[in-house]
C-alpha cells in the first residue's frame, strides 16, 4: 500500500505540472518526441450551419439580389442564395422574428421581433451585422411595410397606429398615422391592430392600412386625412394590390375573398369563397377555414394569379394544409407535407407598378421549404439543391470524417446520384444570388448521420458546403414491423426499433458497421454492381447470465449456450420461428433465444452501393430482451467486428460468418489463461458454460436498461449480482465496454514486432488487451479461425474510458491496419489485383526499449502509457467538476493532440504526449442530451454536432481555418443593376396616367414633421464591424456616402459662389477704375464748360 500512494502522489504531480515526470526508465525515449503543438495553434469559432431553420416564423426574398432569408422563433436569420452560399446570423435576445423586409439591391435588410425591436443588417460583409436597432417602448409592433427604392419604414402597431422610420439614421420621424383619425366615425369601436400597410402601386402618396376587424383605410399621406374607407364583417388576415392600383383583393377570417375597387368604397366587387360549397339556393355558402395570406400578380399576356393559403373547408378533417393557385378559371390545390407559415410570390420585376409576370412561388414549411414553377403545367416544384433533409427522420448518431480518401466522394455521388427523385421542373432554382467562397481547404470531408428510421445519409462537407451523396436503408433487412403493435411490457425496442446508435466506418476500405436500438449490428460492404441477395446471411448471438443468475422456469441446459443457431451462418429459415412482437412473455411462457426483430426471409435485391455483408442479433435470455450494444468496431484488414454492452462483449468474424469470443466484463478481470474460457463459436456447436456469467441481472429493469452506461457507472446504481462472491464482483456487475480500439502494438517486452490486438475499454476507466493471431494469407484467413488470448490489464483511469490511440516512437498517430477497397463482387481474378492489406508502419524494438504510446482518455483523465514496458510517462486531470462527453485523438496540421468537449461546456485540447493543456474555452453549456449525442470532432481542427433537431452547426478549433474564414465563406450581395423602371408611355406621360412619386422627405423630415417623442422608442447602434461600415458607406443606405455626396454638393457650390465673388470683385474694381478716370476728367473744368 505504501508503494502504490507514492505511485498516486507522483502522478499527481505529473497532472499538477506542464511538463510532466516520467518514470526513470522512460525518460530517455520521452525526450525524443518532439512536439509541435502550440497554444497559438487553436483558436474556436463557429463556421457554419447546415438544414431546415429550426422553428420558422418569417421569410423574404430579394428579387434583384436573388437572396431568401428566413427568421426564426429564436431570433436566428438565414440567408440563402445559390447552392453553397448559406449565412447564418442571430439577434441578442432570442425574440421571434415577426417580419422581414429587403431592401431591394442594397445589401440592408430590416428585420421586425416580437420585442418590438426593429434592426437594420448590412449584407455587404461575409459575416452580416447589425447597423442600427430602434426598441419601442409604449406599443408593440404587427406589421411593418417598406416600399421599393424608399428609406422611410411604415411601422404598424396593435394599438392600430402607424410610425415611420428613417432606415438610414433608424431615427422616427415625427410625422404619425394614428388609429382614431384613419377611422373616424367609421368604427364605434377600437379597430385592432394594423395587419397590412402598403402604398397604392400608381401613387406612392396613398397608403392602404388593414385593421384586423376588418376595416380598410386608404390614407392620403399629403392631406394626412383618409380618402375611403373599406368595411367588412370578417377579420382581414392579408391585403394584396392589382399592379394598375385600381383594385385591391383581401383575405378573411371566414374563408372568403373580397375584392374592392378603390373608388367604390360602399360594397366589394367581387365576394368568393374558394373552396366554399355554393348552395343552390343562393345563400351565403358555409364557412371555411381563414385565407391567412393572398397575394395577386399579373401577367401581360396571361389571365392574373391568385395564390392563397389556408381557406379549406371545416370538413376537410384531418387533411394537410395546401396551398391554391387560382390563374384565371383553373384553380390548383397544392397538398404540402407540413403546416405552411409563409409564401412569397417569385416575380421578373421588383416595381409593384408594373405586370408581375409570376413565375414561381416560395412556399415555407414548418420542416421543410418548397417552391413551385408556375410556369410549367401541373405546377411541378423544384429541386432543392440546399441540405435541408437532415431532419427527413430524427437524427441519432452522428460521425465526421475530415481528409477521407480523394476517391470516397466521387464512389458514394455514383451510386447515390440513382437515388434521385423524378418529376422535378427542368429550370434552374431560382434562388441563385450570392457568390462561393475562394477558400484554400481543398480536402474531403464526409459527414455521415444515423437516423431513428433506420437510414444512414453520407454528407459531403467539403470546403464548407454540405450535400447528400447517398442514403441506406437498413430498414429493408428485417420484415415490417406491424404499425400498431401490442406492447404489454416496455423494452430497448419502444417506438423506433431501426433506430441507428453507433457507427463504425472504415473509410479505406469502404467497410461499414451500424448498431440499433433493437440490439443487431448489421455489417455492409461498398460494391457497384447490383446484386440479388437470396438468403440474408444471419449470425444470431446470446450474451447472458450463469445458470443462477437467472430466475428460469425451465432450467434447462440449452440456457447457457452462447449462440442459438449452429453452422457457419444461421437463417431465419434455419431456426425456430421469431415472433415480431416485443413483449415479453407469452401463453408459452417468458420470450427466449429469440432476436427482437425478423430478417426478411424473401431475396434482397441491393443496388450499387452499401450491401448487406452479415446481420447479427443479441437474443432475449429468459423473457429478458438484450441489452442496448454501447459499444462497436470493425476491422477490415482482420476481417473483425467486435461488439460491447452491459453483459460483456462479443467478437465475430465477418468473413466466415462465425463467433470468435462471447465473455463477459468479469471473465475478461479473471484467470490470464484464455484456453480456461474457450473462446465460443458457433462452428464449435453448443456449449454449456456455467463460466460465463453474465455481468447484469436478469431482472434489471426497463429504466436502468435504457440509462446510458457512463451515467450507471457516475451515479453508483446498479445491481448486485446474484453470485455468493459478492465483493469480488460488485465492479463487474455495473461495468460496461463503453470503447473499443484495434491496433498493432506491442503488448509485451518479449515481441519484437507490433501485433495485432483488440484494446477493450469500460465505464470504469479499466483498459483490457486481447491478443488476436490473424493468418495473413487470405487463403489461411478463410479457413482457419482466428485465435484470441487475454493479456490482462493494460491501465486504469478515472471515470469511463472515451477513447484510445497508439502513437509511434515520433509522435506520429498510427492508425488502425486496413484494407484497401475491393468489389466483392467483381471476378476473383480482378478481386485478388486491388485488395491489399494496409498495414501500421513497422517499429523494431530493442531489449527493454519503448518504442511505441498508447493514449488513452477518460471522462475524467488523459494517460500516455509507453509500451511495451507498460509505464504510464504522462497523466493530467482533464476536469474535477464535470466530466466529458467526447474525446478523440486528432491529427492537426502541425501534430497530435487530443481534443474533449465537457459536459460544463467547455471545448478542450491537450497536446500530446505530453498531455499539456492547450486550449480551454467555455463554449457551450450542455442544455440538451441531443448535443452529447451527436457531438463529434475530426481531424485537422474541425467538429460538429446537432444543434437543434434540424440544424448541424458546424466548428472549428484551428486558429489555421479561422484566419481563413472570411475566404472560404460565401459572399451574399454581388454588384447587379437595377431593372429599369417601366416606361409610363407618352400619353400616360402627357395627361398624368402612369404611377405618382412622392417624396416622402418632404413629408416625414424633420423640417416637415418635426421630431417624435423619444419615450416612443430608444436608438441603439448596433455592433456592426468596420468591414461593415465601409461595405456599407457604398449603398444607397450608408451615411458616409450621403456626407460624401453631400459635402461634395456643398464643396461645388462653394466654388461657384467664390468664382461668383470673383467676378463680382473684378466688375466692383473695373467700375471703380471707371469712375476714378471719370472723376479725372471733369476735375478741372467749370459747371458751364461740361
Amino acid at each position: 500500500m505504501k508503494k502504490f500512494n507514492i505511485r498516486k502522489v507522483l502522478d499527481g504531480l505529473t497532472a499538477a505540472s506542464s511538463s510532466s515526470s516520467s518514470p526513470q526508465s522512460s525518460n530517455r525515449d520521452n525526450d525524443v518526441v518532439l512536439e509541435t503543438l502550440q497554444s497559438e495553434h487553436f483558436q474556436l469559432c463557429k463556421t457554419v450551419r447546415h438544414g431546415f431553420p429550426y422553428q420558422p416564423s418569417a421569410m423574404a426574398f430579394d428579387p434583384v439580389q436573388k437572396i431568401l432569408v428566413i427568421g426564426t422563433e429564436s431570433g436566428a436569420l438565414r440567408l440563402f442564395g445559390r447552392a453553397g452560399v448559406e449565412c447564418y446570423c442571430q439577434h441578442e435576445g432570442n425574440a421571434a422574428v415577426i417580419q422581414l423586409q429587403f431592401l431591394v439591391n442594397e445589401g440592408a435588410l430590416v428585420s421586425a421581433l416580437s420585442d418590438d425591436s426593429i434592426h437594420l443588417w448590412n449584407l455587404r460583409q461575409k459575416i452580416p451585422a447589425i447597423l442600427h436597432s430602434l426598441k419601442f417602448s409604449r406599443e408593440r409592433i404587427t406589421f411593418c411595410h417598406l416600399p421599393f427604392q424608399s428609406k422611410w419604414l411604415y411601422v404598424g402597431t396593435e394599438r392600430g397606429n402607424i410610425h415611420i422610420v428613417n432606415v438610414e439614421s433608424f431615427t422616427l420621424s415625427g410625422y404619425v398615422i394614428m388609429w382614431n383619425k384613419a377611422i373616424e366615425l367609421s368604427s364605434k369601436t377600437h379597430p385592432g391592430p394594423v395587419v397590412h400597410i402598403s402604398d397604392n402601386p400608381m401613387d406612392e402618396g396613398k397608403l392602404l392600412i388593414g385593421f384586423e376587424c376588418g376595416i380598410v383605410v386608404l390614407w392620403d399621406l399629403r392631406s394626412k386625412k383618409a380618402d375611403y374607407r373599406y368595411s367588412y364583417d370578417e377579420a382581414i388576415h392579408s391585403v394584396a394590390w392589382h399592379h394598375e392600383g385600381k383594385q385591391f383583393v383581401c383575405s378573411h377570417s371566414d374563408g372568403t375573398l373580397t375584392t374592392w375597387n378603390v373608388r367604390s368604397p360602399a360594397k366589394p366587387a367581387q365576394i368568393i369563397t374558394p373552396h366554399g360549397k355554393q348552395p343552390r339556393d343562393g345563400k351565403k355558402p358555409d364557412p371555411c377555414k381563414p385565407i391567412l395570406k393572398v397575394e395577386y400578380k399579373t401577367e401581360k399576356s396571361g389571365e392574373p394569379f391568385m395564390v392563397l393559403s389556408g381557406g379549406l373547408s371545416y370538413d376537410t378533417v384531418g387533411r394537410r394544409a395546401c396551398l391554391t393557385v387560382m390563374h384565371g378559371k383553373s384553380t390548383a390545390v397544392l397538398e404540402m407535407d407540413y403546416p405552411i407559415v409563409d409564401f412569397l410570390t417569385l416575380c421578373e420585376t421588383p416595381y409593384p407598378n408594373d405586370y408581375q409576370e409570376p413565375y414561381a412561388v416560395v412556399v415555407l414549411l414548418e420542416r421543410d421549404l418548397v417552391v413551385i414553377d408556375l410556369a410549367q403545367t401541373g405546377y411541378p416544384s423544384f429541386e432543392n439543391p440546399y441540405p435541408l433533409s437532415i431532419h427527413e427522420s430524427p437524427v441519432t448518431c452522428c460521425e465526421y470524417f475530415a481528409d477521407c480518401p480523394a476517391e470516397l466522394i466521387p464512389a458514394l455521388y455514383s451510386v447515390g446520384s440513382r437515388q434521385k427523385r423524378q418529376g422535378y421542373s427542368k429550370k434552374e432554382w431560382p434562388i441563385s444570388g450570392g457568390n462561393w467562397g475562394q477558400g484554400a481547404q481543398s480536402y474531403p470531408e464526409i459527414i455521415i448521420t444515423g437516423h431513428a428510421d433506420g437510414s444512414i445519409k453520407f454528407w459531403d462537407a467539403s470546403a464548407l458546403m454540405l450535400q447528400v451523396l447517398y442514403k441506406l436503408k437498413t430498414a429493408k433487412v428485417f420484415e415490417k414491423v406491424p404499425a400498431k403493435e401490442e406492447k404489454s411490457s416496455p423494452d430497448v425496442v419502444d417506438e423506433d426499433p431501426f433506430a441507428v446508435h453507433s457507427l463504425s466506418w472504415c473509410p479505406e476500405s469502404r467497410v461499414l458497421c451500424m448498431a440499433a436500438v433493437s440490439a443487431h449490428v448489421i455489417v455492409y460492404r461498398f460494391s457497384k454492381q447490383e446484386v440479388t441477395l437470396e438468403t440474408v446471411q444471419l449470425l444470431e448471438v446470446r450474451m447472458q447470465c450463469e445458470l443462477n443468475d437467472v430466475d428460469s422456469p425451465e432450467g434447462g441446459g440449452d440456457q447457457a449456450s452462447a449462440v442459438s443457431t449452429p453452422g457457419a451462418s444461421s437463417s431465419p429459415q434455419c431456426g425456430t420461428p421469431h415472433p415480431s412482437t416485443s413483449s415479453a412473455s407469452s401463453s408459452e411462457g417468458p420470450r427466449d433465444n429469440v432476436p427482437c426483430l425478423r430478417v426478411r426471409s424473401s431475396a434482397l435485391k441491393q443496388s450499387p452501393g452499401y450491401q448487406v455483408e452479415l446481420v447479427i442479433q443479441l437474443l432475449w435470455v429468459s423473457g429478458e430482451p438484450p441489452q442496448q450494444i454501447s459499444s462497436l468496431a470493425v476491422n477490415s484488414a482482420y476481417g473483425l467486428v467486435v461488439l460491447g454492452n452491459g453483459n460483456g462483449v462479443a467478437v465475430v468474424d465477418y468473413l466466415q460468418k462465425t463467433l470468435l469470443l462471447n465473455v463477459t466484463t468479469a471473465e475478461l478481470h479473471g484467470s490470464p489463461d484464455p484456453h480456461q474460457r474457450q473462446p465460443r463459436s458457433p462452428r464449435k456447436g453448443r456449449h454449456p458454460s456455467g463460466g460465463l456469467c453474465d455481468g447484469n441481472d436478469g431482472a434489471v429493469t426497463s429504466e436502468d436498461r435504457c440509462k446510458s452506461p457512463t451515467s450507471d457507472a457516475r451515479d453508483g446504481s446498479f445491481i448486485h449480482s446474484r453470485s455468493s462472491s459478492m465483493g469480488s464482483l460488485d465492479r463487474e456487475a455495473r461495468e460496461v465496454i463503453s470503447c473499443l480500439h484495434f491496433c498493432e502494438i506491442m503488448s509485451r517486452n518479449s515481441e519484437l514486432a507490433p501485433a495485432p490486438s483488440l484494446w477493450l475499454g469500460t465505464t470504469l476507466g479499466t483498459v483490457l488487451t486481447v491478443s488476436l493471431s490473424v493468418p495473413s494469407a487470405p487463403e489461411q484467413r478463410l479457413q482457419q479461425t482466428v485465435p484470441v488470448s487475454f493479456c490482462g490489464s493494460l491501465v486504469r483511469l478515472k471515470g469511463g474510458v472515451l477513447r484510445m490511440a497508439v502513437m509511434d516512437s515520433t509522435g506520429s498517430l498510427v492508425p488502425p491496419a486496413c484494407e484497401g477497397w475491393y468489389d466483392p463482387n467483381a471476378p476473383e481474378e480482378e478481386r485478388e489485383r486491388t485488395r491489399s492489406r494496409r498495414t501500421t508502419s513497422p517499429s523494431s524494438s530493442q531489449e527493454n526499449q519503448d518504442c511505441q504510446y498508447a493514449v488513452v482518455c477518460s471522462e475524467k483523465q488523459a494517460k500516455v502509457v509507453a509500451m511495451p514496458s507498460q509505464n504510464c510517462v504522462y497523466d493530467h486531470n482533464i476536469t474535477e467538476t464535470s466530466f466529458v462527453l467526447r474525446a478523440d485523438v486528432v491529427v492537426m496540421s502541425a501534430g497530435l493532440c487530443i481534443a474533449c468537449f465537457c459536459a460544463n461546456g467547455h471545448i478542450m485540447t491537450l497536446s500530446l504526449p505530453s498531455l499539456r493543456p492547450l486550449l480551454d474555452v467555455n463554449y457551450l453549456p450542455l442544455t440538451d442530451m441531443r448535443i452529447a449525442r451527436t457531438f463529434c470532432f475530426s481531424n485537422l481542427g474541425q467538429a460538429l454536432y446537432l444543434t437543434s433537431p434540424m440544424e448541424i452547426q458546424r466548428l472549428t478549433y484551428s486558429q489555421e481555418t479561422c484566419d481563413n474564414l472570411q475566404e472560404m465563406l460565401g459572399e451574399l450581395f454581388t454588384p447587379v443593376e437595377t431593372p429599369e423602371a417601366p416606361n409610363r408611355g407618352f400619353f400616360k406621360g402627357l395627361f398624368g396616367g402612369g404611377a405618382q412619386s412622392l417624396d416622402r422627405e418632404d413629408l416625414f423630415g424633420e423640417l416637415a414633421a418635426g421630431k417624435a417623442s423619444r419615450s416612443l422608442a430608444q436608438h441603439i447602434p448596433g455592433p456592426g464591424s468596420m468591414e461593415g461600415m465601409k461595405g456599407a458607406a457604398s449603398g444607397v443606405v450608408g451615411e458616409l456616402a450621403r456626407a460624401r455626396i453631400a459635402l461634395d454638393e456643398r464643396g461645388q457650390k462653394l466654388g461657384e459662389l467664390e468664382e461668383r465673388t470673383a467676378a463680382m470683385m473684378a466688375s466692383a474694381d473695373a467700375f471703380s477704375r471707371h469712375a476714378h478716370d471719370v472723376m479725372l476728367k471733369y476735375k478741372d473744368k467749370k459747371w458751364y464748360q461740361l
